[in-house]
């Protein structure tokens, strides 16, 4: 059994090889090691909502575009938003994400951090109008 950080982790690196290498996503877990199928399931779903996910973080972005985002930190949104439209509590959501974004993103000057924080913090006010 794997933890709910370890998952999030997993379905990151899955949605990040499909975006990366323009792969599926049951090539995507052939890229990568004992993949759980949970984290197959939910990055499958994350897909099917991409279109409307990107939508939401297009609509939050100042002065900024999603393909202008690194590839990792798309992911990490993605799957933070997809979170946050299913009612996971946003601040768990929300901490998930930095955390992921300090161990995957973010260059030691914090700016990776402050950035998904404001994003997503901008997000979950504008769900919650």
């Amino acid at each position: 059994m794997i933890t709910r950080h370890q998952l999030r982790e997993e379905v990151i690196k899955l949605l990040y090889n499909v975006e990366f290498m323009n792969i599926s996503i049951i090539e995507a877990r052939d890229t990568l090691e004992n993949v759980d199928e949970e984290a197959i399931k939910l990055a499958s779903e994350v897909l099917v909502k991409q279109p409307e996910i990107d939508s939401i973080i297009e609509e939050n972005l100042i002065n900024y575009s999603l393909k202008r985002l690194n590839a990792v930190d798309r992911a990490i949104i993605r799957l933070a938003v997809f979170e946050l439209l299913q009612g996971t509590s946003a601040k768990i959501v929300i901490n998930e994400a930095l955390e992921l974004t300090k161990e995957y993103t973010d260059l030691g000057d914090k700016k990776a951090v402050r950035f998904n924080n404001k994003l997503l913090d901008n997000i979950n006010k504008n769900m919650n109008k």
